[in-house]
């Protein structure tokens, strides 16, 4: 099969695809291997929601959760089998991507349950569990980036355990984010523990950051803040990708880590999905090409790029001025850019927990059924 050109052109910058999305029907459909060879996929992140939207649909569980059922599991139980299983079957897939690439790519993740977002201990404990149930090198366990949650990703740093940290709304929290990162890589090394083998990603939304933002601007009505909707996002994002030129730069804090064989936690573009039709529908990925990042895609926005995404080598790097510029703007506007990331963090964080319950209750019902046609 041939790759796409469009998407080898957006690897060739030094940009990993990723694909925003996972179910067992991708995996063994051989949906998933086919996007690995047409479409430069290297990895796949998943979340909640990804995980509700697939245990949903059609019938490809009905008889795991059966046989669960039948031997007595309990919800989460089951429901942490199933993830566990379709997370480590996909690992499967992408070995081979995992090896070739020394454990920077072929990487698949998994995310603590919402609700222990603002649990250090709890969510520590997850990670450790979920590390060992899914039993692959190449397995990424999410933690997100609530304050509590910081300390959680230094411990599980710490432990060895490779982490995607998502929900990162603000370039401020990415830097609180990249020093957890380095503090956890301290830990490792006087554990005695290999460096190279612990690899971290640092999820920063995008789209999200636009769509409150928008709104504000539409409510304060001026000319000149209706002129900056569909920029905050992209200029967000720069920002962050100047902080962590800063953090990992030569001669930094992180140098002694990096000659003892430390990665670097790479920026992960998320929420990349374009929600405004009136925008570019790959806008999230052609403004956001550079090196060394990751960008994971809905299967809607990654065929997008494939389609008609123009990509023109790296449109990231120097320009942290101009972005910085349109923040300022923003501000003056009149938007207050610490509520939004507020707002951000607590809404996201709900969301995975009301799309978490809602796999919990139909995972439930499923199970009752079961039981009662046993």
């Amino acid at each position: 099969m041939t790759q796409n050109p469009n998407l080898v052109a957006l690897s060739d910058v030094g940009v990993s695809v990723w694909l925003d999305d996972l179910s067992r029907e991708r995996i063994q459909s051989g949906n998933l291997t086919e996007l690995i060879e047409t479409r430069s996929v290297v990895g796949v992140t998943t979340n909640p929601s990804i995980f509700q939207a697939a245990l949903s649909k059609g019938e490809t569980y009905d008889t795991e959760v059966q046989n669960l059922a039948s031997r007595g599991a309990s919800v989460d139980e089951l429901i942490r089998t199933i993830t566990t299983d379709d997370v480590r079957s996909a690992c499967d897939v992408f070995a081979p991507i995992y090896e070739s690439s020394g454990g920077k790519d072929g990487r698949v993740s998994i995310e603590v349950d919402p609700f222990l977002a603002f649990d250090t201990d709890k969510t520590v404990a997850q990670a450790i569990e979920l590390w060992k149930i899914v039993d692959r090198p190449n397995v990424l366990i999410k933690i997100p980036a609530t304050l509590p949650g910081l300390p959680a990703i230094t411990q599980a740093i710490g432990e060895g355990i490779s982490v995607n940290v998502t929900l990162i709304f603000s370039v401020e929290r990415h830097v609180a984010v990249m020093e957890a990162y380095i503090a956890g890589l301290k830990i490792a090394k006087e554990a005695g523990r290999d460096l190279s083998k612990i690899h971290s990603v640092a999820s920063f939304f995008v789209s999200r950051v636009d769509s409150e933002i928008d709104k504000r601007l539409e409510a304060i009505g001026t000319d000149e803040a209706l002129a900056l909707r569909g920029k905050a996002g992209v200029a967000n994002a720069v920002l962050a990708y100047a902080a962590y030129q800063n953090v990992f730069e030569p001669g930094t804090d992180f140098a002694e880590l990096s000659a003892a064989g430390a990665n670097l936690q790479r920026p992960l573009w998320a929420s990349t999905g374009v929600k405004n039709p009136e925008y570019s529908d790959t806008m999230y990925v052609t403004e956001l090409a550079a090196p060394n990042t990751v960008n994971t895609m809905p299967e809607k926005t990654l065929q997008a790029v494939a389609d008609h995404g123009e990509i023109h080598g790296d449109a990231v790097t120097g320009q942290a001025d101009a972005a910085q510029a349109t923040f300022d703007a923003v501000s003056a506007a009149g938007v207050d850019l610490n509520d939004v990331f507020a707002i951000l963090e607590s809404e996201g964080v709900d969301k995975f927990m009301k799309s978490w319950q809602e796999l919990l209750d139909a995972t439930a019902e499923t199970m009752k059924a079961a039981a009662e046609n046993s």
